[in-house]
């Protein structure tokens, strides 16, 4: 019998209520995560585009406060344009920016998830109430 490499994706199981609230609380943590433990494959993208927007935050942001810490003398003088100081400022600061975007962007789309996981929980325990329906 051939190994085979990949694994069938499993159905999504029904979820508590208690369980996709921790699923919203993983995704407030870390957008993403909650959406894996609920089985669903958009997780991976949101955890891709949260650790992408950290790394970019965090890079970046660096960078930036060594170039602020290097041109502080020049920023407090006023003597100097502040248009000028601000395009290069402008230049310094729109990665780390871009690093925030990404990461709010993941961050709104866990949400979305996490919101149709409380949903469908919801639903779920609903029609987990109903009667049986009885047959003819």
């Amino acid at each position: 019998m051939p190994m085979r490499i990949f694994s069938q994706r499993q159905a999504t199981r029904p979820l508590s209520r208690q369980t996709a609230w921790g699923c919203l609380t993983s995704n407030l943590a870390l957008p993403g995560m909650g959406s894996i433990v609920a089985g669903r494959v958009s997780g991976y993208g949101q955890l891709v585009l949260s650790i992408l927007g950290m790394a970019l935050t965090l890079i970046f942001g660096f960078r930036f406060c060594l170039w602020y810490v290097a041109n502080f003398s020049r920023l407090r003088n006023d003597q100097t344009d502040p248009l000028a100081l601000l395009g290069e400022m402008w230049v310094s600061l729109r990665w780390p920016l871009l690093g925030f975007a990404v990461f709010g962007c993941s961050a709104l789309w866990a949400l979305l998830t996490s919101l149709s996981i409380m949903r469908e929980a919801q639903l779920e325990e609903a029609n987990a109430n109903l009667p049986p329906k009885l047959e003819d």
